[in-house]
């Protein structure tokens, strides 16, 4: 299916490749049941300098997600077309999503989630544990932000960049959740993917009412992170993001309308 045949003649063709694997990212991030109804936000910035962003009306479920349903806002959280004067932008999701958008230009998609799991390990005070590879995916690279409130305060911006830090594509919200950038729309789903996972095992082992077995070498931690940032890696990133593409059946929805 030719994904561009359907876009609007108001949006450009890069514009509209970037909705299309938007939706695409919000369909499977219900597929993986990541979602908290409407309560959280996946974001993707749009070339330019103005840093402007897409993120997800707030009518839709993310299992209904279209290219079309996605909403165009600046850093001021201010709406840029007038096509659907209905939609809504959650300012929570504003706040969290504009901040990382305008310091981190490397991160072209943001990953917010409250997931069970995710929750859970952010109200553990030990973090992510160094107890599966999963979980080392993230071993040295992995931020964590204290719970300030509903993020409504525009203040708090300057204080997730400051805990994300200028290389982190990862962090733990405490008491909240998950986030995560990506330099891509596949690489962003790669990274809240193998996070959940992590967070998931994690209290999956905890449960089981047994002795956990950390890795206690340094030397492995950092070995097994570092093999998860080898030069093919993109690669496999991409291959995994077309064949998680089948579980939505783009061909056959109107994910891309």
């Amino acid at each position: 299916m030719d994904r561009q045949k359907n876009r609007p003649d108001h949006i450009s063709p890069e514009e509209w490749d970037i909705r299309c694997d938007l939706a695409a990212l919000y369909r499977l991030v219900a597929h993986y049941r990541m979602t908290d109804l409407i309560y959280t936000h996946i974001s993707a910035r749009l070339p330019g300098k103005e840093h402007h962003f897409l993120i997800n009306d707030y009518r839709r479920m993310f299992h209904e997600m279209r290219a079309s349903d996605l909403v165009k806002i600046d850093l001021d959280g201010n709406r840029l077309d007038n096509h659907d004067p209905g939609q809504v932008v959650n300012k929570a999701g504003f706040v969290i999503h504009s901040a990382l958008h305008n310091a981190r230009e490397d991160l072209i998609c943001i990953v917010h989630t409250h997931t069970r799991a995710g929750i859970a390990v952010a109200s553990q005070s030990c973090g992510l544990l160094p107890m599966s590879q999963h979980a080392l995916k993230f071993y040295g690279h992995l931020a964590y932000h204290d719970y300030e409130g509903i993020a409504l305060d525009t203040e708090e911006r300057e204080r997730l960049v400051r805990d994300l830090g200028p290389s982190h594509r990862a962090m733990i919200l405490r008491n909240h959740g998950l986030l995560v950038g990506g330099r891509t729309v596949p690489e962003a789903f790669d990274h809240i993917y193998f996070l959940e996972k992590a967070c998931d095992a994690q209290i999956a082992a905890q449960a089981g009412g047994q002795d956990l077995v950390t890795l206690p070498d340094e030397k492995v931690r950092r070995h097994t992170a570092d093999q998860y940032r080898h030069d093919e890696i993109p690669f496999y990133v991409d291959m995994a993001w077309t064949a998680a593409l089948r579980l939505i059946d783009p061909e056959r929805s109107d994910v891309w309308t």
